[in-house]
């Protein structure tokens, strides 16, 4: 059996970081920890370990901070003895562009690589640059390894990445639909291989959260999915707007006398349920319709609307021949009313029936996470799953730090397959 090691795992936002001390090779939890609101008077973190949770008012003016907060408190609090005592960091990051179909190792030129695909992710990777930058000065010699939100999806064949602009503004300038939430998206085909015990499956996968997406899996492999050049495309969601006529952005910087990164901004983040029924939490959502609030009603019925219109879309593109459709990530695994509602438009056509009670049984907050909540005699099975896209971040950063030591020389471990 393998030394027991530790690794770190890290999600740095625009203002956040969160990160996770694991023990391997048993994925064991050792502590979780949220640093928010960087740059700000008001910054604070907390740290969770056992039944334990501790939060901390601290100043911390920029991610380079937020770090060495980070690794003195895992010091501090002994759940690591030394920082030698970390074998290896994973790093969530947004954009891989057309560089990266896998998760690397780390090295200049990848970093390189990260800092130039900036201008596609501009919220997310400076605080995802400076984490690497920090945790590469104050951890020198330990494994970095960037899993790339948009990795999953390159798969996509290019009539289904391809917009139809002036192909100059693909080959100069990289538009094209990328997709996000891959590391999700790949734990559940992953996950759901096992579940059906065959490697060629066809799913239709719902990453509903406050961002949501879509994705067709066509023989184990990403075929399509909502989300576009940025998170924003796609289907209705917390606060994005999801796939809207584009131009309402000129229409809208006209007539209200805004610039574009206004109306971008606008779209980005206060569009999407909180744009119609002023929350951007599915839970208040829900509650003010069942209060009786009618705009809550129409988002709520807008968000269903747009989720069933990409099933149908990936339901033809697969030919019909769909092994699940998949519920996760916060609201798929949660709402079980707006599960009931998609089931509903969609069960004539596809021959689903709902088992009402397994829909009623499953959800995080219950004693049954997962399972099915299509009946037997259904043609297409409906799946409940919890994603854990930071269990893949973990996993990839283990092989790729595991091969590292095996032979420090070849090219080929900088990917994984």
């Amino acid at each position: 059996m393998a030394e027991a090691e530790k690794f770190l795992i890290v999600n740095a936002g625009s203002s956040s970081l969160k990160f996770t001390l694991y023990e391997m090779p048993e994925a064991k939890v050792i502590v979780n920890g949220y640093v928010e609101k960087i740059g700000k008077d008001d910054s604070f973190y907390t740290l969770k370990f056992g039944e334990e949770k501790q939060e901390k008012r601290k100043a911390i003016s920029n991610h380079s901070q937020a770090v060495a907060t980070m690794l003195d408190e895992l010091l501090e609090n002994n759940f690591i003895g030394d920082i030698t005592d970390i074998k290896g960091v994973g790093h969530r990051v947004l954009h891989g562009g057309e560089i990266y179909s896998t998760s690397v190792l780390i090295d200049d030129e990848v970093l390189e690589n990260i800092k130039s695909l900036t201008k596609l992710g501009p919220l997310h990777h400076p605080g995802e640059i400076a984490g690497i930058e920090s945790l590469q000065a104050l951890l020198p010699g330990v494994p970095q390894v960037a899993v790339f939100d948009t990795a999953f999806h390159q798969t996509m064949p290019k009539e289904n990445y391809m917009y139809a602009v002036p192909y100059s503004w693909y080959e100069e300038n990289g538009v094209r639909k990328y997709g996000f939430h891959g590391t999700s998206h790949k734990y559940i085909t992953e996950q759901m291989q096992k579940y059906l015990g065959k490697d060629d499956v066809n799913l239709i996968i719902c990453h509903i959260g406050s961002g949501a997406s879509v994705s067709c899996i066509k023989d184990g492999l990403c075929y399509n999915t909502t989300m576009g050049l940025t998170p924003l495309d796609g289907l209705i969601m917390g606060t994005r707007s999801g796939n809207i006529d584009s131009s309402i952005i000129e229409y809208i910087c006209k007539e209200r006398n805004m610039s574009v990164e206004e109306v971008t901004s606008a779209l980005n983040k206060q569009s999407g349920l909180l744009g119609i029924a002023n929350k951007n939490d599915f839970r208040d959502v829900e509650q003010l319709a069942n209060e009786g609030d009618e705009k809550a009603q129409l988002a709520i019925d807008m968000l269903k609307d747009s989720i069933v219109k990409y099933i149908a879309q990936y339901y033809f593109q697969l030919h019909g021949k769909v092994d699940a459709i998949v519920f996760t990530a916060g609201i798929g695994e949660n709402a079980m009313s707006l599960r009931a509602g998609i089931i509903n438009e969609i069960k004539d056509v596809m021959s689903i029936s709902l088992d009402e009670e397994a829909n009623d049984t499953i959800a995080g907050f219950k004693e049954q996470n997962s399972g099915e909540i299509s009946t037997s005699d259904s043609k297409i099975r409906v799946m409940v799953m919890p994603t854990n896209e930071e269990y893949m971040i973990l996993k990839d950063t283990y092989e790729i730090s595991e091969q590292l030591k095996q032979n420090q020389t070849a090219p080929q471990l900088k990917k994984i397959s």
